[in-house]
């Protein structure tokens, strides 16, 4: 019972505010260690405590060789009962407890629970990022940079604690009980105190920049093997394994190089501290046995100095590896911190308010967007579409059409211009509530690594299984459902459909996006290239049901076939992102414009529409 309430003592999943962390290095790590100041503050404790007992053990060495020699035979434990006790209670009780709590602390209550909390709050704050963020990055090494990075900021604030106590309790703990026994005892430890700091502060930043280095190199070589291995169907096709190997191969060995220059500063320092060791210890060593010898000091004194040198230098080479692996994992929080700690480029005001869609207008006012390249992509675009009006968007590649429902969805903020549904500019209200009036089936229908349930359960949540199977009915998706098997004998609904739903083909991707849709019944409907992945016959065969779907919707739809859009109530025709055409289908021909040239260019003058 006393362990789990330990174990709760850090909640990784607590509410907090979903806030931008500092780009501050310092600040980073202060705004994450506040939130468990109160475990860090026993740790403290804990470790003060441990590390005077450590050094009391050392002083007991010698006291205990001073009353042995000074104690006449037969009444050693009689004469020294009481401190003889008080040193085991030390040795065999106060020790092993504070051993004991250290490591619960460290082990049941920061570890399990202090990463994940990083990382907890990283992943919300990177999940509500702009798409141009992860448009512009790696999937896997975003991943790997907020694992990485709850990690190591973990384990470089514990071991900062631990070695903090440990480098002041004995420094200072030894200065004093060789002063107690000689003065000249102390000489050799405060030569080696000015050398080993100085040998910190010359090696650990060097140590720390090729530490970072080689973490950059790292990270770029888990960028090119994910990249390789998220798109194993491209690099199939084009017969490039070998590239995709030189590729790889590159990156690894720049990443070796940049390792070994790390090492050899690390060979370096490590010779220097050994070196240094070997002088305190032969110089405290040498002075206690002359300052004997001379009858200055007592036999306990030399086994106590003896004793405390040995552990200082056992405890040097350890901190030196601490304070590497502190900056390393400094440095690794750094590289994290540049994905990580980034503002978001979409954000909801302060006094956002949730959308209240009641007829389903949309209205574009003089909007204008440029991708921040100042001109070119969208430019000054006025147009409404009625509540229940369905039209469509027509033009050539890169006319604008997917920017302007980008720009809907507020993937994107306008640059200039506003954006208006049933009157409320877009900009102030919520981003889940604008996403969640409107349904949308892409052209690059990506689906969860889940099961065909959860998918679809992305749409309506609360489904029921009489809504599911409805949907994927209306969606032509049930025949094809019974036939789905995992690789770990799932059937149907609950068969998983791979990394993006590789394991279905792109039509029948496509019939589970659209069934998706059909359970949100959004009020706004955005239909980009919804049919482009089905063959003609499929295609026909769900028209019905994609009529159903948009009955009393707002309905945009984009596609470059035109003989699917034909028979919406209204074509806007985009070029170089100005609206330069609108009318029906039969208007548009009439006139001869864009539009009509573009028909003509896919039936080749010779089909026609009713």
């Amino acid at each position: 019972m006393l362990m789990r309430r330990l174990e709760r003592l850090i909640d990784p999943f607590r509410g907090l505010p979903d806030s931008q962390p500092p780009e501050s290095v310092w600040r980073f790590y202060a705004h994450f260690l506040r939130e468990v100041r109160g475990v860090f503050a026993a740790l403290l404790i804990v470790g003060l405590i441990g590390a005077l007992v450590e050094v009391a053990l050392f002083s007991f060495l010698g006291r205990l060789v001073d009353l042995a020699r000074e104690t006449p035979d037969g009444s050693f434990f009689a004469r020294h009962q009481n401190e003889l006790l008080w040193m085991a209670f030390v040795a065999l009780i106060l020790r092993p407890l504070m051993i004991g709590a250290h490591d619960v602390l460290v082990h049941q209550v920061i570890n399990p629970s202090l990463a994940n909390m990083i990382r907890w709050q990283n992943h919300r704050y990177v999940l509500k990022q702009s798409l141009s963020f992860f448009q512009n990055d790696f999937a896997g090494r975003i991943a790997q940079r907020i694992m990485q990075t709850g990690y190591s900021l973990r384990d470089s604030a514990v071991q900062a604690v631990d070695a903090l106590w440990h480098v002041i309790v004995y420094a200072v703990s030894s200065l004093a009980l060789f002063a107690e026994a000689d003065w000249r005892l102390t000489i050799p430890l405060l030569i080696w105190i000015v050398g080993y700091i100085a040998a910190l502060a010359w090696f650990t930043p060097r140590v720390k920049q090729r530490s970072v280095v080689a973490t950059d190199a790292r990270s770029r070589l888990m960028g090119r093997i994910v990249d390789g291995y998220t798109n194993i169907t491209t690099l199939k096709l084009f017969a490039h394994s070998q590239h995709e190997e030189t590729y790889a191969r590159d990156a690894m060995a720049d990443q070796t190089d940049k390792v070994r220059q790390a090492g050899r500063m690390v060979s370096a320092m490590d010779v220097t501290v050994t070196t240094l060791n070997g002088l305190l210890i032969a110089g405290t060593t040498g002075i206690a046995l002359w300052l004997w010898n001379q009858g200055l000091v007592t036999t306990g004194a030399i086994a106590l100095s003896t004793g405390l040198v040995i552990r200082i230098n056992n405890m040097s080479g350890w901190i030196m590896w601490v304070v590497n692996g502190i900056f390393e994992n400094v440095g690794q929080v750094q590289d994290g911190m540049k994905t990580i700690a980034v503002p978001r480029r979409v954000l909801d005001r302060p006094d956002a308010q949730p959308l209240d869609i009641r007829q389903g207008e949309v209205r574009f006012d003089h909007v204008g967007f440029h991708y921040g390249k100042g001109s070119g992509v969208i430019d000054n675009v006025n147009l409404v579409v009625r509540p229940g009006e369905k039209i469509g968007l027509v033009g050539p590649s890169g006319a604008g059409k997917s920017t302007l429902v980008n720009l809907l969805l507020r993937l994107y903020d306008v640059e200039t211009g506003h954006i208006l549904i049933d009157g409320q500019d877009i900009a102030g209200v919520t981003q889940e509530s604008l996403r969640a009036q409107i349904g949308m089936v892409t052209q690059d229908t990506s689906l969860l690594h889940r099961s065909i349930r959860d998918n679809l359960r992305y749409g309506k949540p609360d489904s029921t299984e009489a809504e599911l199977h409805e949907a994927l009915r209306q969606a032509r998706a049930d025949d094809f459902m019974d036939l789905l098997v995992d690789s770990h004998g799932n059937h149907g609904l609950d068969a998983l459909v791979g990394e993006r739903g590789v394991k279905l083909s792109g039509g029948q991707r496509q019939r589970i996006a659209i069934a998706r849709v059909l359970l949100k019944n959004a009020p706004i409907l955005i239909l980009d290239e919804a049919t482009s992945a089905l063959d003609s016959e499929v295609e026909s065969a769900i028209q019905e049901s994609l009529e159903a779907l948009m009955h009393g919707k707002t309905v945009i739809a984009i596609a470059h076939r035109l003989s699917t859009i034909a028979r919406m109530d209204r074509l806007v025709v985009l070029d170089g992102g100005r609206i330069v055409e609108s009318g029906t289908h039969a208007e548009l021909l009439a006139d001869g414009g864009l539009y009509a040239r573009l028909w003509a260019h896919q039936t080749g003058g010779f089909v026609g529409v009713d």
